[in-house]
């Protein structure tokens, strides 16, 4: 019995589901209704514009470089000898002029005490030759030779003072002493370093471009540069040009300085260098996402009422987000930003954003 029931069912069913196409169960007002093909061919594709309008851009450059001292020298003698004093502080600033170094002297300044003495004899013996000369007492040759070990005495003497000097080692310039490598008592000769001498302020910054902006560079440029682990932008200005691209890099080396009154810049310490190499006042930009290459040339998509419009254009300066538009655009133009890969010319389009 239970088994008859369920054929009976399952005929049922059957029956049911081939007559169903043949059922009218939807109204023709709700066929009617229904769009053609679904419905979902004649969305609008929802994409973001912006309105252009012109701004200013400046083209600029960044690289790397480093900080140098407005001066700076290894402190060495000029003569040999045994160091007598030491005068500077490590790490200390000095003056132009200071005593930094003394050697031991002792020997010249005998040397000079002796020409000295010989000095006013040889005055005295030169004098008295002279009235003789008048007199017709002595020849000419007498006086000469006289009046010569005069001026050889004066010479030698001239020649000690010097030799005297070179054992005093004086600052050149002001600046501050970094750390010291002898003692006092230690020998010292020509090639031993007794410290090093830096001027810090100003400060110079050192750093190389491409050749191809070596038309673009000219003294007076500021640069923008930050050192490491500090947020401060500092600011400088190109005063040097190397007048030669280096061959092997193909890179022109710039020199700028900076002020550095406060010792905030270090020799040797890395920057990171931005240089404006031009500024282009009303420029037309957009977001890079907006430039569509093609193998002819670029194109973006204009927005005109409601639908998307193919433009061919000409770009100029890329910054790192936007892109300098020469011809194609106008002010006032909306350039779609957002979906390019679905974007087709003359395709309905919902602005959902405008910026």
């Amino acid at each position: 019995m239970k088994k008859k029931i369920i054929t009976i069912a399952i005929v049922v069913v059957v029956v049911f589901l081939l007559a169903l196409p043949k059922l009218k169960l939807f109204s023709s007002e709700e066929k009617e209704a229904m769009p053609a093909g679904g419905g979902a061919g004649q969305a609008k594709l929802p994409v973001e514009a912006i309105v252009i309008k012109p701004e200013r851009l400046d083209n600029k450059l960044i690289i790397t470089g480093s900080v140098l001292p407005n001066e700076s020298l290894e402190l060495k003698s000029e003569v040999s000898g045994k160091i007598s004093s030491i005068y500077f502080k490590e790490g200390k600033k000095v003056r132009r002029g200071d005593l930094l170094v003394e050697i031991n002297d002792d020997e010249l300044v005998a040397q000079l005490e002796k020409q000295k003495y010989n000095q006013k004899l040889n005055e005295d013996n030169e004098f008295r030759q002279r009235k003789l000369l008048e007199k017709d007492a002595i020849s000419q040759e007498e006086y000469d030779n006289a009046l010569n070990r005069l001026n050889t005495t004066f010479a030698d003497i001239r020649l000690l003072e010097a030799q005297l000097a070179k054992t005093k080692i004086r600052a050149p310039f002001d600046g501050t002493i970094g750390l010291r490598f002898v003692s006092e008592g230690a020998f010292i000769n020509s090639s031993t370093v007794i410290a090093t001498l830096y001027n810090l302020s100003p400060a110079k910054i050192d750093f190389a471009i491409p050749g191809r902006y070596s038309t673009q560079i000219a003294t007076g440029k500021k640069i923008y540069f930050t050192i490491e682990n500090d947020s401060r932008v500092f600011e400088g200005a190109v005063f040097a040009i190397e007048p030669q691209i280096d061959p092997n890099t193909r890179t022109l080396k710039v020199r700028a300085i900076a002020d550095n009154r406060y010792n905030l810049l270090l020799p040797g310490q890395f920057v990171r260098v931005e240089l404006i190499l031009e500024t282009v006042q009303n420029a037309i930009l957009i977001p890079s996402e907006a430039v569509v290459p093609e193998l002819t040339g670029h194109k973006v998509y204009i927005s005109k009422n409601g639908k998307a419009s193919e433009t061919p254009v000409t770009i100029g300066i890329r910054t790192d987000r936007n892109v300098e538009i020469i011809s194609g655009v106008n002010p006032g133009d909306t350039v779609i930003t957002t979906g390019m890969l679905q974007l087709r010319n003359g395709i309905d389009v919902a602005l959902t954003k405008v910026q």
